[in-house]
């Protein structure tokens, strides 16, 4: 390929064969087109979730709404429109309060996923010029009270704890229960007996004695025997990197699986002249108390949004609503690029999906809008609601007569890349020998579009 040009890869696997739904736990109900992205450009990217597409690491896929259990609409809010509503601005109040008095909330927020507003999707198994906005002062004052803990770090997260001792920690364990009275002074821990300690650590290190027995039968010198835990250790809060290596360390495909979907991404970072000074691509959000990193958010930032990714946090602090209120320091976010971008004014929260009740949630970050799956046109929720009360399944643009303004018209100007060579479909047809795979291509063509299929380059053997 001649010159410094850029150009999205991608490899195209259909979707016949049906898997199963994160939903509604149907086995085979679950139905999408997917493909394998080498490489893809922010600008091919924003173009594709406008017609339905989502990545699942350096996966893109699109549901087949039609015939999916549950269809998966894809939702955008207007960020410099929102409002937050009273349930919003009573989780700011509660973040508000846990920094500044340490009162931890008991119970978590009902119907509050891990994964904020991003969802359990696809295949894998695994969420401007300065304008004046009269909503914007109440999400920014409420955002003004409470200090900064959010910090944006390109690629990988550092998991590198700064201080796992903090201040706060006392204030992170409290007890679940109340006292009537005040307890009755002890005799203290008998000097004669070890500490105590927590089954776990006990289990733990059991395991890996039998390591280091097997390691010394085998002559292996890299096993060692484990450092005594003190007691002040035990008692200290776990960090959220402790908490992932915790439930990945057994299983080294786990730690694979969670690369590949959190840290891996298609996007080529990009900077431009009008763009935010971030510049786009994909990044990590690290929220941080304290020194201590308690939440990480995975989001996207393109020409004319963020997309929110995913969100996973130290379950610790689940009573805190953590996917809420990531939610708000995005649209904040997103808030801040449109003033260093006049087009990046959206935010994207990936998929709605009405038949499923605890995934609604997002429907309640007005104002925002549904993509309809017809047409490719923004609708606005309110509009999509009744339909999709009588149908899990429904076209919102109501006009009979309009179409996909961006569908297919010609297959032979679609791009592929084949023996290291980018050349269009109709030259390629004509060198290819065997049988044909034109309809294999005319389908993955029709679902990215006449523009995309125009920039795309499709890998072909």
């Amino acid at each position: 390929m001649a010159g410094n040009k850029s150009y999205t890869i991608v490899e195209y696997f259909g979707g016949d064969d049906g898997y199963r739904c994160g939903y509604c736990k149907n086995q085979i109900g679950n139905f999408s087109h997917g493909m394998w992205s080498h490489t893809m450009t922010v600008q091919d990217y924003q173009d594709l979730i406008d017609r339905g597409w989502r990545r699942s690491g350096k996966y893109v896929y699109k549901p087949i709404l039609h015939k999916t259990c549950c269809p998966q609409y894809t939702i955008r809010c207007h960020a410099l429109k929102f409002q937050p509503s009273k349930s919003h601005k009573k989780i700011l109040k509660k973040m508000n309060k846990f920094i500044s008095k340490g009162e931890l909330p008991k119970e978590q927020h009902e119907g509050e996923p891990m994964d904020s507003v991003s969802e359990e999707s696809g295949p894998r198994e695994l969420r401007h010029s300065e304008m004046k906005c009269p909503a914007s002062s109440d999400i920014q004052a409420a955002m003004a009270e409470c200090p900064t803990v959010a910090e944006v770090h390109k690629e990988d997260v550092d998991v590198t704890s700064t201080n796992s001792e903090t201040s706060r920690s006392d204030l992170v364990s409290v007890p679940g229960g109340r006292t009537t009275s005040a307890p009755k002074p002890g005799v203290g821990p008998d000097a004669n007996r070890p500490p105590c300690r927590k089954a776990k650590d006990v289990r733990k290190e059991r395991r890996l004695k039998k390591e280091q027995k097997k390691g010394d039968a085998d002559g292996d010198p890299s096993i060692v025997s484990p450092t005594p835990t003190s007691p002040s250790q035990n008692n200290s809060p776990k960090l959220l990197e402790d908490f992932i290596a915790e439930s990945l360390r057994d299983n080294s495909s786990h730690c694979l699986e969670f690369r590949r979907f959190l840290c891996d991404s298609p996007l080529e970072a990009e900077y431009s002249p009008d763009g935010p000074e971030v510049g786009y691509g994909s990044f990590h959000q690290q929220y941080l108390l304290d020194g201590r990193i308690v939440a990480v958010g995975v989001i996207d930032i393109l020409p004319s949004c963020v997309s929110s990714v995913y969100l996973y946090y130290h379950p610790d602090f689940a009573s805190l609503s953590l996917g809420s209120y990531s939610a708000l320091r995005e649209i904040a976010f997103t808030r801040q690029l449109q003033k260093q971008s006049p087009k990046l004014s959206y935010y994207y929260m990936g998929f709605y999906i009405h038949s499923c009740p605890k995934m609604r949630y997002k429907g309640q970050y007005r104002p925002s809008d549904l993509l309809c799956p017809e047409t490719f046109v923004w609708v606005q929720i309110e509009r999509c609601l009744p339909p999709l009360e009588h149908s899990r399944y429904a076209r919102f643009n109501q006009d009979p007569d309009a179409g996909d303004v961006r569908a297919l018209k010609d297959v032979g100007k679609a791009l592929v890349l084949y023996r290291r060579t980018v050349m269009p479909y109709a030259a390629y047809s004509r060198k290819r020998k065997g049988s044909s795979d034109e309809t294999e291509v005319r389908q993955y063509a029709g679902l990215v579009g006449q523009d995309c299929a125009e920039r795309i380059l499709l890998y072909r053997t």
